[in-house]
């Protein structure tokens, strides 16, 4: 247990000092969600009109919902990135061929990941409440909204570190990127599910990141909705996707 320990510490550490050494790989993470934000909550506010739109906390909280959510899935997928490069440059097979314990690997990319959404996530929270979000829950609703888009920022690592262990080349970035990006917008975005229509309806209600996006919207409005549904879901995508990670470990050590 202590071996696994010291190689996932070991990792996050030189991930994350990577990171600050090299700004080009933080800074467009860090825009992403800010621009969406302010496109978004910005130029896409009058929505909140809409009749049957009901949401009380306003477009600005209903938005950041969403692009919290986005931001930690993004930052799970981009360190996915780190990966790929890693095996590129060697690095990640002579990690493979020194470490003792390996499922330690899954966990310092895991704990990287989660330390470089954390600094997105202040930067955009405090764009958003300059930006007059308004707050509706208490300190345990926001623990949940926190909650959940932590959990979602693993399992977009799990997912990207399975792609990237199995390519092993930055080449297999959009196949990261793009199921992530689409499951993100077939969820209702810009308005609430029961606004939707068509065919976009019938696919946001069967959705599983629906259910958690409206919970994270429940939690800032202090109205929590559909609490242990979006968790359940939540903690199955992390465990298919811990599996699809640790299925491409082994397809890493395999190919050698």
């Amino acid at each position: 247990m202590r071996r696994t320990t010291d190689v996932a510490l070991g990792l996050a550490h030189r991930q994350v000092t990577v990171l600050f050494k090299n700004p080009s790989l933080f800074i467009p993470p860090m825009l992403f969600p800010l621009m969406n934000f302010m496109a978004f909550a910005g130029g896409l506010s009058r929505l909140r009109h809409v009749p049957g739109f009901d949401f009380h906390g306003g477009y600005t909280a209903f938005q950041f919902v969403f692009v919290l959510l986005q931001s930690a899935a993004f930052g799970g997928v981009f360190a996915g990135f780190g990966i790929a490069r890693d095996f590129e440059r060697g690095f990640a097979r002579r990690l493979l061929v020194s470490a003792p314990q390996r499922s330690g690997i899954i966990a310092g990319y895991a704990i990287a990941a989660l330390v470089r959404w954390a600094m997105i996530a202040v930067v955009l929270t405090c764009v958003a409440l300059v930006a007059g979000m308004k707050i509706g829950g208490n300190g345990v609703d926001l623990f949940g909204l926190y909650g959940l888009a932590i959990i979602f920022n693993q399992v977009g690592l799990l997912w990207a570190a399975g792609v990237a262990m199995r390519f092993r080349s930055v080449q297999a970035g959009p196949l990261m990127q793009t199921p992530v990006f689409m499951a993100l917008f077939l969820a209702p975005v810009y308005v609430p599910l029961d606004l939707l229509s068509g065919w976009i309806h019938a696919v946001a209600r069967l959705n599983p990141l629906t259910f958690i996006l409206e919970a994270g919207r429940g939690f800032i409005q202090g109205e929590p909705t559909q609490v242990a549904l979006a968790f359940g879901l939540a903690v199955a995508l992390l465990v298919i996707f811990a599996v699809w990670a640790r299925t491409g470990l082994r397809a890493a050590e395999n190919a050698g």
